[in-house]
């Protein structure tokens, strides 16, 4: 077995169908005995290009390990759903089990582990709180 990134594109249209998805797809690696190190859901985000007169789509980012077998059943899935705009395979050396880049924008969630985005939330404003002080010392100063 392999590991793999897989990153599609959603029609925005669509959006709510792609916890759906998600699933169907986890369910097709799941019974070809492959693994789902990381699911993010990055959500609706702007396109570098329009694709088919759309200029935002939904992002979902997928590593995965699979066989040959399973990989090309998840692909001919996302070639053949209307939905799937465009999806990119590539073919990592080890599984990448953190947070993406994209992970640290405030838009996107970890759709394996949701809960801990809301305590990043709270914590978000306890921290920026303390800073606003410091800046209003300086000015005066």
């Amino acid at each position: 077995m392999r590991h793999y990134e897989i990153v599609f594109i959603v029609h925005p249209d669509q959006s709510e169908q792609v916890p759906a998805m998600i699933e169907r797809y986890r369910a097709t690696i799941a019974a070809g005995n492959g693994k789902v190190h990381r699911i993010e859901d990055w959500g609706r985000r702007q396109l570098a290009y329009p694709i088919q007169k759309i200029f935002k789509a939904h992002y979902v980012l997928m590593n995965i390990e699979v066989g040959n077998e399973t990989l090309a059943e998840l692909e001919h899935a996302f070639k053949f759903n209307d939905a799937v705009l465009r999806h990119l395979t590539v073919s990592m050396r080890e599984a990448a089990t953190g947070p993406s880049p994209m992970m640290k924008e405030e838009k996107s969630r970890n759709v394996t582990d949701g809960d801990k985005r809301e305590e990043r939330k709270e914590e978000a404003p306890k921290a920026a709180a303390p800073e606003a002080p410091k800046a209003e010392e300086q000015a005066q100063a």
